[in-house]
């Protein structure tokens, strides 16, 4: 297993709609485990493929993400292969939401209170579930990630031009 350098927005390829994931042999394996060990290095709750680079429609997340509070929460996760948004309900704002390629920087976001994901699971096999709360959360933020999508762009203009110029400030001064 490897920790993989997580992008950071601008780079243009975390705006770039992700492939489908067409069979889950060794190799993707492999870097779904580097995906979940880069993940809670970083540390963060969700990691998307696109945000290491790679260009599938891949997600981790923390098994343990609802529990937060727990210091000695055991380090698991689960892979989704092209996992996808099939109903949604509810409104609720996600406080202070944060990414971890687009660094320094949370706001709050709309999004909604429940969805319901099919996805494939690391075997291959189809499934469904129910999320609400954080869980629902980090599904929509993640599967936001394979659509070339960042929670900045369900901000305000107003807010997203306030972080693109403090970024811009920052870039120059390194």
């Amino acid at each position: 297993m490897a920790i993989r350098k997580i992008l950071t927005y601008p780079e243009k390829s975390l705006l770039q709609p992700s492939l489908k994931v067409d069979h889950i042999d060794d190799e993707i394996k492999k870097l779904v485990k580097d995906m979940g060990e880069t993940m809670f290095d970083a540390p963060g709750v969700g990691l998307a493929a696109p945000q290491i680079g790679v260009n599938k429609k891949i997600i981790v997340y923390d098994f343990n993400a609802p529990s937060q509070g727990d210091d000695e929460k055991k380090q698991e996760f689960t892979a989704l292969f092209n996992p996808e948004i099939i109903e949604a309900s509810g409104s609720i704002v996600s406080e202070q939401e944060a990414c971890l390629s687009v660094p320094d920087y949370s706001a709050d976001v709309k999004r909604y209170e429940r969805v319901k994901v099919r996805a494939l699971n690391i075997d291959g096999k189809k499934l469904e579930f129910d999320a609400d709360g954080i869980l629902a959360i980090i599904m929509q933020h993640e599967i936001d990630h394979l659509d070339g999508v960042l929670f900045i762009d369900r901000i305000s203009v107003l807010k997203r031009t306030m972080y693109k110029k403090k970024l811009k400030k920052k870039i120059k001064e390194t």
